[in-house]
């Protein structure tokens, strides 16, 4: 009976909107990453994803407040916060990706960072890819539950690179340059968590998915 009345309602659809903006600014901010690592302007690209998270914090903080005003939601307020959070953690891993390269003033990255790289920039785009399909969430199931399965696969390639890249710093660096070695770790585990984060949101909207459909 309830949700045959909240159908009937108006639905505050602009959180969609909402959702669609903060995406594209996170994968602006990936591909910022992935220019990063091939050592391609650092400086200004640390910028740019510094400016880019500072404007994903901005839309997050208007969806947020958008779930205490509106009277309907599109899906459950929880859901929503939780989305938009996960989401926001994403971008936020990539800023504390730059505050490491910039404390350890790096300029040169390993190859397997620069693939790393590049699947963030996939997991980003999948995301982008899904958040619009949420404005009718049972009519894009199968679709945004292929999206979630190849976030999933993007992560395992994510950990298998971060566990490549570890090995080859420990054999480049066992007997030589520990700083080099603690620096290239440290930005190997920041990476990975980035990945991570995509997944939690692709967790996200199979949990969405699955209490709308």
């Amino acid at each position: 009976m309830l949700g045959w009345f909240r159908k009937l309602l108006p639905r505050e659809d602009r959180f969609f909107d909402l959702f669609d903006r903060h995406a594209r600014t996170v994968v602006a901010a990936a591909e910022a990453l992935e220019h990063l690592l091939s050592g391609e302007d650092v400086e200004a690209n640390c910028d740019r994803i510094v400016t880019l998270e500072k404007e994903a914090d901005t839309i997050a903080a208007e969806v947020m407040l958008a779930v205490r005003r509106s009277f309907i939601t599109p899906f459950d307020r929880s859901d929503i916060q939780d989305l938009i959070q996960s989401m926001d953690d994403a971008i936020d891993m990539m800023n504390k990706t730059v505050k490491t390269v910039r404390r350890f003033e790096t300029k040169e990255f390993d190859p397997l960072m620069r693939e790393m790289g590049g699947t963030i920039v996939d997991a980003a785009r999948l995301v982008a890819r899904a958040v619009p399909l949420l404005a009718k969430a049972n009519a894009n199931a199968q679709q945004l539950a292929m999206i979630a399965e190849e976030v999933t696969r993007a992560e395992e390639r994510s950990d298998e690179l971060h566990e490549r890249g570890l090995k080859d710093l420990f054999h480049r660096h066992r007997t030589g340059n520990a700083m080099a070695y603690l620096t290239g770790s440290e930005i190997y585990s920041q990476l990975e968590k980035v990945v991570d984060r995509f997944e939690d949101v692709a967790n996200e909207i199979s949990g969405i998915v699955i209490e709308n459909v």
